[in-house]
Formats: structure tokens, sequence, C-alpha cells
């Protein structure tokens, strides 16, 4: 499962990105990192950006990237 498939609200571990070195970069930018707990908080409309959290910082990410980002559910939340 990936990031641009995630219900609003679930918690997830981000297991690895399947991207490029550009897109693993990117992530890097922002803060996210394999290992790292992220909550959806919210997708925009139309196809625009979603809107995670993550270490308490909440960061946009374009529904492409977010599609490299490969998840796995975490029960505890």
């Amino acid at each position: 499962m990936t990031l641009a498939e995630l219900d609003e609200g679930t918690h997830t571990k981000i297991v690895s990105i399947d991207g490029g070195r550009h897109a693993r970069q990117q992530l890097r930018e922002l803060g996210l990192f394999p290992g790292d707990t992220v909550r959806l908080l919210r997708r925009a409309a139309f196809g625009g950006p979603l809107l995670v959290e993550c270490r308490g910082t909440q960061i946009a990410i374009g529904r492409g990237i977010a599609a490299k980002v490969v998840i796995e559910r975490c029960e505890s939340h």
C-alpha cells in the first residue's frame, strides 16, 4: 500500500520509497524517512496534495510523490 491510497486519520509507518534518487531526496528534505510514523490528515480536492503529520509537523505532499511512499498500517494507534 502507498501513502496516496491511505484513508484520512490512519497512522502508518513508512516502509520504503520506491521512487528514484530525486523522490528520495525530496522526501528527506521534507523530513520523511523509512521507519517514520505518519498520519494522513487531509486530502485536498481535485487531486491536490495530501496533508500528513510526522513528529508533530504537518507536511503537504503531492499525490505523485505520495504514490511512491510504501507504508504499512500501525495497529497501535
